[in-house]
C-alpha cells in the first residue's frame, strides 16, 4: 500500500474538495482501490481471489434480502468528510436514489457496508475505516476479517454513537451471523474462503 498527504490539518471544505481532487487524478494500476484515509489519499493493491470471492458471495446473499430499489455496489465511493475519508467499500447497499443526488454519495446514505481484510491492511477495516463509518451513521458496518489473530471472524457493528459502534454479533467463520432489520438474513460463514 502507498500514500500521499495532502494538506495537513482537519479537511475543511476548501481541504476537503482539494483532497478529492488529488483523489481523482490519483493514477492506479488497474484493480488497485484508491481512497482517502484520515486525510491521506492511499493506494492498496488488488484484492486476492478469495478476498473477491468472499464479497462476492455475501452480494449474492444480500440481493435476497433488499428491496428493489436498494442497490448492492462493489466500487461506490463512499465520503466521510468529517474524518478526512472517502472510503470504496468491498461492498455497501445504498438506495438507489442516493446515488442520483448529487457527485458523491455521503456515507451516512448507506445501510450497510461490507469491508473484507486484506492481510496488508487490516487495521484500516478495522479501526480507522469502522470510526469512519461510525461517524458518518451506517446503521451497520459487516467486518469480514480472516486475519483476526489467526481466527477468520465475521464482526457485525451497529448503533453507531460518537464514532464508535456496538457488537451486535461476531462468530468465527464457520459458523452462522444473521443481519437484522431491514435485511433479515442470515450468512452461513463457513462458506468464505480463507486467506
Amino acid at each position: 500500500m502507498s500514500a500521499l498527504a495532502a494538506e495537513p490539518g482537519s479537511p475543511g471544505d476548501t481541504d476537503w474538495d482539494e483532497l478529492v481532487r488529488v483523489w481523482e487524478g490519483t493514477d492506479a494500476p488497474e484493480g488497485s482501490k484508491v481512497e482517502i484515509i484520515e486525510g491521506i489519499v492511499t493506494v492498496s493493491p488488488p484484492p486476492s481471489e478469495e478476498h473477491n470471492d468472499t464479497a462476492e458471495l455475501v452480494q449474492r446473499h444480500l440481493y435476497t434480502a433488499i428491496p428493489d430499489d436498494w442497490g448492492v455496489y462493489q466500487t461506490l465511493g463512499l465520503t466521510c468528510p468529517e474524518t478526512g475519508g472517502l472510503f470504496v467499500p468491498d461492498l455497501c447497499v445504498v438506495p438507489r436514489a442516493a446515488l442520483r443526488r448529487g457527485k458523491r454519495v455521503p456515507a451516512g446514505e448507506a445501510e450497510l457496508v461490507v469491508e473484507v481484510t486484506s492481510k496488508s491492511n487490516a487495521n484500516h477495516d478495522r479501526i480507522k475505516k469502522a470510526h469512519g463509518y461510525a461517524v458518518a451513521g451506517v446503521p451497520l458496518y459487516l467486518l469480514l476479517d480472516a486475519w483476526q489473530s489467526g481466527r477468520p471472524t465475521a464482526t457485525l457493528y451497529g448503533e453507531p454513537e460518537n464514532g464508535t459502534y456496538r457488537v451486535l454479533d461476531s462468530v468465527e467463520y464457520g459458523e452462522e451471523l444473521t443481519l437484522p432489520e431491514p435485511f433479515k438474513l442470515v450468512l452461513d460463514t463457513g462458506i468464505f474462503p480463507l486467506g
